[in-house]
Protein backbone atom coordinates (compact mmCIF):
# COMPACT_ATOMS: atom_id res chain seq x y z
CA UNK A 1 0.00 0.00 0.00
CA UNK A 2 1.14 3.50 -0.38
CA UNK A 3 1.35 5.57 1.81
CA UNK A 4 -1.28 8.08 1.75
CA UNK A 5 -0.27 10.59 4.31
CA UNK A 6 -2.33 11.60 7.15
CA UNK A 7 -3.70 14.63 6.17
CA UNK A 8 -7.02 13.44 5.31
CA UNK A 9 -7.33 11.95 8.81
CA UNK A 10 -6.49 14.68 10.91
CA UNK A 11 -10.00 16.64 12.24
CA UNK A 12 -10.42 20.73 12.27
CA UNK A 13 -10.14 21.14 16.12
CA UNK A 14 -8.38 23.67 18.88
CA UNK A 15 -8.68 20.41 21.40
CA UNK A 16 -5.51 18.05 21.47
CA UNK A 17 -7.69 15.36 22.83
CA UNK A 18 -10.07 15.20 20.03
CA UNK A 19 -6.66 15.43 17.91
CA UNK A 20 -5.31 12.24 19.91
CA UNK A 21 -8.68 9.98 19.42
CA UNK A 22 -8.73 10.99 15.44
CA UNK A 23 -4.65 9.76 15.81
CA UNK A 24 -5.72 6.18 16.43
CA UNK A 25 -7.80 6.15 13.47
CA UNK A 26 -4.80 7.08 10.81
CA UNK A 27 -3.83 4.99 8.19
CA UNK A 28 -1.65 7.02 6.13
CA UNK A 29 0.96 4.90 5.84
CA UNK A 30 1.61 1.07 6.41
CA UNK A 31 3.10 1.18 9.91
CA UNK A 32 -0.60 1.04 12.07
CA UNK A 33 -0.92 -2.66 9.75
CA UNK A 34 1.94 -3.57 12.99
CA UNK A 35 2.41 -1.56 15.97
CA UNK A 36 0.38 -2.10 18.74
CA UNK A 37 -1.47 1.37 18.84
CA UNK A 38 -1.19 4.92 17.99
CA UNK A 39 1.00 6.71 20.55
CA UNK A 40 0.57 10.84 20.46
CA UNK A 41 1.95 13.13 22.44
CA UNK A 42 1.50 14.21 26.01
CA UNK A 43 1.92 17.14 28.05
CA UNK A 44 0.21 20.66 29.00
CA UNK A 45 -1.32 22.18 26.24
CA UNK A 46 -0.27 25.51 26.92
CA UNK A 47 3.64 24.10 26.95
CA UNK A 48 6.21 26.47 26.10
CA UNK A 49 8.26 23.52 25.14
CA UNK A 50 7.89 20.69 22.80
CA UNK A 51 10.54 17.81 22.70
CA UNK A 52 10.18 15.99 19.18
CA UNK A 53 11.50 12.32 19.62
CA UNK A 54 11.57 9.78 16.53
CA UNK A 55 9.00 7.08 16.88
CA UNK A 56 7.63 5.50 19.77
CA UNK A 57 9.67 2.47 20.80
CA UNK A 58 8.95 -1.34 22.01
CA UNK A 59 7.40 -0.07 25.59
CA UNK A 60 5.94 2.83 24.18
CA UNK A 61 4.13 0.90 21.65
CA UNK A 62 2.91 -1.49 24.28
CA UNK A 63 1.95 0.99 26.79
CA UNK A 64 0.35 3.79 24.13
CA UNK A 65 2.99 6.90 26.17
CA UNK A 66 5.81 8.52 24.70
CA UNK A 67 9.01 8.08 26.52
CA UNK A 68 8.55 5.52 29.14
CA UNK A 69 11.47 2.52 27.81
CA UNK A 70 14.55 3.50 28.96
CA UNK A 71 14.98 6.21 26.36
CA UNK A 72 12.51 8.01 27.93
CA UNK A 73 13.89 7.56 31.79
CA UNK A 74 17.37 9.01 30.75
CA UNK A 75 15.84 11.48 29.13
CA UNK A 76 13.86 12.22 32.23
CA UNK A 77 17.12 11.92 34.27
CA UNK A 78 18.96 14.37 31.85
CA UNK A 79 15.57 17.07 32.09
CA UNK A 80 16.22 16.85 35.68
CA UNK A 81 19.82 17.66 35.59
CA UNK A 82 19.18 20.27 33.58
CA UNK A 83 16.81 22.32 35.60
CA UNK A 84 13.94 21.30 33.44
CA UNK A 85 10.33 19.88 34.84
CA UNK A 86 9.53 17.26 32.36
CA UNK A 87 5.62 18.14 33.64
CA UNK A 88 5.58 21.25 32.12
CA UNK A 89 7.11 19.98 29.00
CA UNK A 90 5.06 18.80 26.02
CA UNK A 91 6.24 15.10 24.82
CA UNK A 92 5.70 13.92 21.13
CA UNK A 93 7.26 12.20 18.11
CA UNK A 94 7.67 12.53 14.77
CA UNK A 95 6.13 9.51 13.44
CA UNK A 96 3.18 8.07 15.82
CA UNK A 97 3.71 4.23 15.20
CA UNK A 98 6.42 1.71 16.06
CA UNK A 99 8.17 0.53 13.16
CA UNK A 100 10.35 -2.59 13.96
CA UNK A 101 11.70 -5.96 12.24
CA UNK A 102 11.23 -9.22 14.66
CA UNK A 103 14.56 -10.94 15.65
CA UNK A 104 13.36 -14.19 17.70
CA UNK A 105 10.62 -13.00 20.28
CA UNK A 106 12.38 -9.13 20.40
CA UNK A 107 11.52 -6.39 18.05
CA UNK A 108 14.20 -4.38 16.75
CA UNK A 109 13.71 -0.82 16.13
CA UNK A 110 13.92 0.29 12.73
CA UNK A 111 14.16 3.65 11.06
CA UNK A 112 11.74 5.52 9.85
CA UNK A 113 11.86 6.30 5.86
CA UNK A 114 11.23 9.92 4.40
CA UNK A 115 8.13 8.74 2.92
CA UNK A 116 6.77 7.53 6.44
CA UNK A 117 7.91 10.63 8.26
CA UNK A 118 6.27 12.93 5.44
CA UNK A 119 3.00 11.05 6.09
CA UNK A 120 3.01 11.21 9.62
CA UNK A 121 3.85 15.55 9.40
CA UNK A 122 0.56 16.75 9.26
CA UNK A 123 0.06 15.09 12.93
CA UNK A 124 3.27 16.45 14.67
CA UNK A 125 2.03 19.89 12.93
CA UNK A 126 -1.13 19.97 14.09
CA UNK A 127 0.34 19.34 17.21
CA UNK A 128 2.74 22.28 16.98
CA UNK A 129 -0.16 24.51 15.48
CA UNK A 130 -2.34 23.85 18.43
CA UNK A 131 -0.06 24.31 21.53
CA UNK A 132 1.81 27.39 19.80
CA UNK A 133 5.65 26.63 21.97
CA UNK A 134 8.32 28.38 22.37
CA UNK A 135 10.97 26.55 21.66
CA UNK A 136 10.81 22.73 20.00
CA UNK A 137 13.76 20.46 20.97
CA UNK A 138 14.57 18.23 18.92
CA UNK A 139 15.83 14.49 19.30
CA UNK A 140 17.77 13.12 16.87
CA UNK A 141 17.79 13.48 13.19
CA UNK A 142 14.25 12.15 12.14
CA UNK A 143 12.92 14.57 14.46
CA UNK A 144 15.15 17.63 13.85
CA UNK A 145 14.67 16.99 9.86
CA UNK A 146 10.53 16.48 10.13
CA UNK A 147 10.16 20.00 12.58
CA UNK A 148 13.31 22.23 11.32
CA UNK A 149 14.80 21.18 7.48
CA UNK A 150 14.88 17.81 5.50
CA UNK A 151 18.68 18.68 5.45
CA UNK A 152 19.24 19.55 8.85
CA UNK A 153 22.29 17.62 10.14
CA UNK A 154 22.39 17.07 13.92
CA UNK A 155 26.15 15.66 13.66
CA UNK A 156 27.06 19.51 12.56
CA UNK A 157 23.85 21.70 14.06
CA UNK A 158 23.46 20.09 17.68
CA UNK A 159 22.73 22.69 20.03
CA UNK A 160 22.21 25.90 17.81
CA UNK A 161 18.82 27.70 18.49
CA UNK A 162 16.94 28.22 14.66
CA UNK A 163 14.40 30.48 13.91
CA UNK A 164 10.93 28.87 12.71
CA UNK A 165 8.12 31.39 11.21
CA UNK A 166 5.87 30.47 14.26
CA UNK A 167 8.75 29.11 17.24
CA UNK A 168 12.28 28.73 17.65
CA UNK A 169 14.07 25.04 17.48
CA UNK A 170 17.33 23.68 18.87
CA UNK A 171 18.55 19.98 17.93
CA UNK A 172 20.38 17.41 19.78
CA UNK A 173 20.97 13.62 19.41
CA UNK A 174 17.92 11.10 20.75
CA UNK A 175 18.46 9.60 24.44
CA UNK A 176 18.70 6.31 22.63
CA UNK A 177 21.94 7.43 21.11
CA UNK A 178 23.68 7.78 24.55
CA UNK A 179 22.70 4.44 25.83
CA UNK A 180 24.52 3.44 22.59
CA UNK A 181 27.28 5.42 22.89
CA UNK A 182 30.64 3.48 23.44
CA UNK A 183 31.31 6.63 26.05
CA UNK A 184 28.15 6.63 27.94
CA UNK A 185 29.11 9.12 30.59
CA UNK A 186 30.49 11.17 28.00
CA UNK A 187 27.72 11.25 25.78
CA UNK A 188 25.13 11.47 28.18
CA UNK A 189 27.44 14.62 29.63
CA UNK A 190 27.09 16.55 26.18
CA UNK A 191 23.40 15.32 26.01
CA UNK A 192 22.52 17.17 29.28
CA UNK A 193 24.96 20.57 27.85
CA UNK A 194 22.57 20.25 25.43
CA UNK A 195 19.57 20.72 27.41
CA UNK A 196 21.11 23.50 29.30
CA UNK A 197 21.16 25.60 26.89
CA UNK A 198 17.25 24.75 26.02
CA UNK A 199 16.92 25.87 30.16
CA UNK A 200 18.99 29.02 29.13
CA UNK A 201 16.81 29.61 26.12
CA UNK A 202 13.52 28.89 27.81
CA UNK A 203 15.00 31.74 30.58
CA UNK A 204 15.38 34.26 28.01
CA UNK A 205 11.72 33.58 26.50
CA UNK A 206 10.39 33.92 29.88
CA UNK A 207 11.98 37.49 30.62
CA UNK A 208 11.16 38.77 27.25
CA UNK A 209 7.32 38.32 27.94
Amino acid sequence: MKARGAAEFVPDTADLSTLQEASCRCRGCDLYQNATQTVFGEGPPDASVVVVGEQPGDQEDRQGHPFVGPAGHLLDKALDEAGIDRDTVYLTNAVKHFKFVERGKRRIHKTPGRTEIVACSAWINAELALIRPRLVVCLGAVAAQAVIDPAFKVSQQRGEVVSRPDYRAIATVHPSAVLRAPDRAEAYAAFVDDLKKVRAEMGKRATSK
